[in-house]
């Protein structure tokens, strides 16, 4: 199980990313480049392309490390958050090309693939920034079939405590169809096609 980014680290390592030091995203990069490329491969379902959004993400990073505000999160979250944003709006430049291309499909048809491919990023950046302890619930009840009171055991909690944590879980994941990502880039991010 992935742990939460501290804080302080967030901190420290967004002042070496603004210094240019190089180290500094070899050491991003080998924290978060998993979490990017499965995100965006969960997306665009191509390896191929979840690797270019893998590069313009770390692009972003290092030509905009002062674009991260910890204040809305962890690092870990911004960075789905701009993985998620990059994909999707991907998805949706590659299916509006294979539409002009062969007119197959119809531009709503288009548009519901770009929208379940957003609530499934949403969907991975919900599980993704949420707290570690709701985490862990759901990925216990989940990948490990428990119930609560197996989930309850495993983390050391109370039984109402485990119900809790996956009762929250589940809710933000909800929220995921609800509030599915459109896919708008930040300024300027993801212009090389």
């Amino acid at each position: 199980m992935a742990m939460d980014t501290p804080p302080r680290w967030d901190r420290k390592m967004q002042q070496r990313l603004a210094r240019g030091e190089a180290a500094a995203l070899g050491e991003f990069y080998d924290r978060f480049a998993a979490l990017v490329h499965t995100l965006a491969h969960r997306v665009l379902a191509d390896d191929t392309a979840a690797d270019q959004v893998t590069r313009e993400v770390f692009g972003y990073v290092w030509e905009n490390p002062d674009a991260y505000d910890p204040k809305q999160g962890s690092m870990r979250a911004w960075v789905a958050g701009l993985t998620q944003r990059q994909a999707v709006h991907r998805l949706r430049q590659a299916e509006v090309s294979a539409y002009a291309e062969t007119g197959i499909g119809s531009t709503e048809e288009l548009e519901q693939k770009v929208h379940r491919a957003a609530v499934a990023a949403r969907a991975d950046y919900i599980v993704t920034s949420m707290p570690a302890p709701l985490r862990a619930a759901l990925e216990l009840a989940y990948f490990q079939r428990r119930d609560y009171r197996q989930t309850a055991a495993d983390l050391g909690v109370t039984e109402d405590e485990a119900r809790r944590r996956l009762r929250l879980g589940l809710q933000l994941l909800s929220s995921a169809h609800t509030r599915a990502f459109e896919g708008a880039a930040p300024p300027g991010y993801g212009r090389s096609s």
